[in-house]
């Protein structure tokens, strides 16, 4: 960003300044986790529904920051404040302020779904003509789309913004400062969020983008957007795109023929992309109607359609070789992307930080201002090893500290790579693809897999921030990762929430825990059914038993005794109210009370209990029943105990259902990984994991020829299938197979043939434009697992935690 004073900036925002007017500031934070040692930086200490920004202002002045954007100035610290009422308005004050600086042409995005998308690949498609300035990540709210303002730099020729709104009244504030030359709005999804009555509302509240707009692009085809802006709008220049031929630009192919054809102007233009889903090609679509308002060369756009990445390639988590992780960003190298990619490398709890960095291209900036730049970001961070590859930047090695090693092409990296080099840190391999990082990140993948269960950790995190949402401020969450995180990788899961508040992790067995410590897990980590002779590790690991016994108490003090543990260890007692599974009885509370008076060697942590029917509307007497009882037992307990152990008793279901039951801590599951209870609550939950795999081979069947074990499908007609290496071994239950499921391929339904096998499965794809290697959909975001859970007659827990091990994990974010 271009660097301001505090001066200046106190000035834009009529700020009261304390401290050195002079500070010179060209970073902004928000959010403390993110903050990497940077003296030049600001943080606005803005205040949130569960954490407040000004609770962490010492943390973020201990890691180097020295200005601050506060209600309220902290006197014992010598930092530099500027003091306003209102930070959040401040931060807006200050991007509406540089917003005015810059005429510049300004493409504001908003919709229910793919903005980051669009924005995304019109980057992509124009960044070879234009110097481009884009929001980071999905940065569109209320202080996402400031922080993106302001990174719009003097020589930029075109800035892309992503607005997004959340509840009435948001967009009108938002959309004055972006200020936008162009208005996108990409579609309108049926889902609405809880703050707006129904569609309608929702659709006017974003329509409101336009009225900054000098240029208003809408889908046709959305009749109820078409009508409203062409009656409200009309003294303004609108364009439209969709797939009837009223359209400005129309689509004249299938929405689902990755061959498009585009008709526009009297003139028709064919496009190939790399991807034939329905979405793929609407978002193409839409890039391609932009592009066409743009004053840039649209021949050398519509090559680069078929070069397009999916988004969701960037910060991909992968195992690597020798217990390593790597971060595979091999996407782009422009300078906003590089402060993301390093706060993904900071954030990961490893301690052992590589960096590979290639020359940073996109960007205009002269060579020794531009290395110079990068050179401090990188500093600031606590990487162990700094790896360049590029003849420019290596001309700048010695700005970097650090430096392991420097290398003027990929080819001499690969040459020297020792493999022994790196084990057992967290490895960031961030660069343009002109280098072909994709053979260096093959190298350090353990190995490659045609079946991957892919988790979105963007919306494992979103999900959480839901979920929050509904709790009071005074209330923590335990989240639950047993079952290797419902099946989608204990430590993952963890690792990417354990920046987010999260008090505690919950866990089945002893080696769960013992696992999240390996990998830098340090929150505590409670085990709820804990081994007689996991004890050992329980202690070695300081992990916290659930203790629903006389028997397991006793025996967990022997141990303690063992270990000479000098001080009272923390357990957490479960209660029996109703599950019948584990837990002390309420005619068990007096012994209980006696024997804990008499054992100095714990203490109690935690009291809980489980409702057995939060999810069945039902029988929602028995949950108060067991609320009823789970605190009667509680507070007798308590009064003998003389102070107050953290009570809990709600999942997701009754974190939804029952916010009375909050207490001091909740314990959500199955809602994290993105399943609701119930259907209203579902439309906020974000798909988190997708189980994916490939075609392997098609096969044309003649009629009367038969597919798999006990021939049990039989073509009555010309037939071509195409057989999937997943089978029952993977995770795809055996019932799926013989038509009984179906999966997704380029956005259509493949339903099953015959039975399924260990290995493998069929589909038919008679009705399907599809080739070998195209990707398919085992369940995912368009094809839930709650609907493949119907289909087995069973809950989506038991799919989720059925994926085998042998299916790799990749983590998105």
């Amino acid at each position: 960003m271009i660097p301001y004073t505090l001066e200046k900036i106190g000035q834009i925002i009529h700020a009261e300044i304390i401290g050195d007017k002079k500070a010179v500031i060209d970073q902004v934070w928000f959010d403390s986790r993110h903050v990497a040692g940077q003296s030049q930086g600001i943080f606005f200490a803005i205040p949130g529904v569960q954490r407040d920004g000004a609770n962490f202002i010492k943390e973020v002045f201990e890691k180097g920051v020295q200005n601050f954007v506060v209600t309220k100035a902290i006197k014992e610290l010598p930092a530099n404040f500027l003091v306003v009422d209102d930070v959040t308005r401040a931060l807006q004050k200050w991007a509406t302020y540089h917003r005015q600086q810059y005429k510049s042409m300004v493409v504001g995005i908003t919709g229910t779904h793919g903005k980051t998308i669009v924005k995304e690949w019109l980057y992509q498609l124009l960044y070879q003509q234009l110097s481009i300035v884009r929001s980071p990540k999905s940065y569109n709210s209320q202080i996402g789309v400031p922080l993106s303002i302001l990174e719009m730099t003097p020589d930029a020729d075109l800035s892309v913004i992503e607005l997004g709104i959340s509840k009435p009244g948001e967009m009108e504030s938002i959309s004055a400062i972006v200020n936008p030359d162009i208005a996108v709005l990409t579609m309108m999804g049926n889902a609405h969020s809880e703050s707006f009555k129904n569609r309608e509302e929702q659709a006017q509240e974003k329509i409101k983008l336009f009225v900054q707009a000098k240029k208003i692009i809408i889908p046709f085809d959305d009749a109820l957007i078409r009508d409203y802006v062409l009656n409200h709008y009309n003294h303004k220049q609108i364009v439209t795109f969709g797939s009837d031929e009223n359209a400005d630009v129309q689509l004249a192919s299938a929405l689902n023929n990755p061959n498009m054809t585009i008709k526009y102007k009297g003139r028709t233009y064919h496009l190939q992309l790399p991807f034939n889903n329905e979405a793929a090609i609407y978002n193409a679509l839409i890039c391609f109607t932009v592009v066409t308002q743009l004053h840039v060369d649209l021949n050398k756009v519509i090559g680069l359609f078929n070069h397009l990445q999916p988004v969701e390639m960037r910060l991909a988590q992968k195992e690597g070789i020798n217990n390593t992780v790597l971060i595979d960003d091999t996407y782009n190298s422009d300078l906003s992307s590089i402060l993301i990619a390093l706060n993904a490398l900071n954030n990961h709890p490893y301690f052992r930080k590589t960096l590979i960095l290639t020359d940073v291209l996109q960007d205009r900036l002269k060579p020794k201002e531009l290395y110079t730049k990068v050179a401090h970001w990188v500093n600031a961070y606590p990487i162990q090893k700094v790896i360049l590859i590029g003849k420019e930047i290596d001309q700048y090695k010695d700005l970097f500290k650090n430096l392991f090693a420097s290398y003027r092409d990929t080819e001499s990296f690969l040459d020297h790579l020792n493999v022994t080099d790196f084990h057992e840190e967290v490895i960031l391999l961030k660069g343009a693809r002109k280098y072909e990082l994709e053979r260096i990140s093959k190298f350090f993948q353990v190995k490659s897999h045609d079946t991957v269960l892919e988790v979105d950790l963007e919306n494992l995190i979103s999900n959480v921030k839901y979920l929050k949402s509904k709790l009071n401020p005074s209330t923590e969450m335990m989240a639950m990762v047993k079952a290797d995180g419902y099946g989608m990788g204990a430590v993952g899961v963890a690792q990417a929430l354990m920046n987010y508040h999260i008090k505690y992790f919950g866990v089945a067995y002893a080696d769960e825990g013992e696992e999240l410590r390996k990998h830098g897990i340090t929150q505590n980590i409670m085990v709820l059914n804990p081994e007689q002779s996991s004890y050992d590790t329980i202690i070695n690991n300081q992990l916290e038993p659930e203790v629903y016994s006389f028997r397991m108490l006793n025996n967990f003090t022997e141990a303690l005794i063992q270990h000479k543990i000098q001080v009272s260890y923390p357990i957490h007692l479960k209660l029996n109210t109703g599950m019948n599974r584990l837990g002390f009885k309420k005619e068990q509370i007096s012994e209980l009370i006696q024997q804990l008076a008499d054992n100095p060697y714990v203490k109690v942590k935690s009291i809980f209990s489980h409702f057995a029917t939060s999810d069945i509307p039902e029988q929602e007497d028995f949950v108060h029943q067991q609320a009823a009882l789970y605190q009667e037992m509680y507070d007798r307990i308590a009064f003998n105990l003389g102070y107050n152990p953290i009570r809990h008793i709600s999942n997701t279901a009754a974190i939804l259902h029952y916010p009375e039951y909050q207490m001091d801590m909740v314990r959500p599951g199955i809602g994290i990984y993105g399943v609701s209870p119930d259907e209203e609550n579902q439309k906020f939950l974000k798909n988190v994991v997708t189980f994916k795999t490939v075609i392997s081979q098609i096969n044309e069947l003649e009629i009367g020829e038969t597919v798999s074990y006990g021939r049990r499908f039989t073509a009555l007609e010309p037939t071509k299938i195409a057989t999937l290496p997943v089978g029952y071994a993977d995770g795809v239950k055996r019932i799926l197979g013989n038509g009984n499921g179906h999966v997704m391929i380029n956005g259509q339904e493949a339903k099953t043939v015959g039975t399924t096998c260990m290995d493998m499965m069929m589909v038919d794809i008679t009705h399907i434009n599809c080739k070998e290697g195209d990707e398919v959909i085992i369940f995912g975001e368009n094809l839930s697992v709650k609907k493949l859970a119907s289909w087995c007659n069973t809950i989506p827990y038991e799919i989720l935690t059925s994926v085998s091990k042998r299916v790799k994990r990749i983590y998105i974010q």
